[in-house]
């Protein structure tokens, strides 16, 4: 029980801050800030990757990437901006960001560069990145979209 006692007060320590930690899907290891920056510095693909390999869901991801185009606006029901993104890779993923609840990305065009936090949703054409924006309820870690020095949360 000693041994495990330092273990105990940092889960504890983390609970009680609400530390929150990007995983990587597939990784079977605990989260770590190691982990978190390691899903930065590679724009979010490897986490993005992972989850698509493993049709994940509820994936918290954080990353950059290229515009590669911008599509309409989705209206039925909450409004949301949506448009591809490419990532280093060249994986796409689609991006909805919420706009009833953060403001629109003005002057979005294809080929800028934005980088982005939120939720990965797996589907068969590279998934969804949404909750780009902080969560009214709570229920959700804030996310956010940045482009021109400019964040949209």
């Amino acid at each position: 029980m000693k041994k495990y006692f330092p273990l105990l007060l940092i889960a504890i320590a983390v609970f009680l801050t609400g530390e929150q930690f990007d995983l990587i899907p597939g990784g079977g290891d605990a989260p770590t800030q190691a982990t978190q920056t390691e899903a930065v510095r590679d724009n979010g693909q490897q986490a993005i990757s992972r989850a698509f390999e493993n049709e994940a869901e509820n994936v918290p991801v954080q990353g950059s990437g290229q515009v590669e185009h911008v599509l309409s606006d989705d209206t039925r029901g909450s409004q949301h901006q949506r448009f591809i993104l490419t990532l280093g890779n060249g994986q796409t993923v689609m991006v909805a960001h919420n706009i009833d609840l953060a403001p629109r990305v003005p002057d979005l065009r294809d080929g800028d560069t934005i980088a982005f936090k939120g939720i990965y949703e797996w589907n068969d054409k590279g998934g969804v990145i949404h909750w780009t924006h902080r969560d009214p309820d709570g229920s959700h870690p804030g996310g956010w979209l940045e482009h021109d020095g400019q964040r949209y949360e």
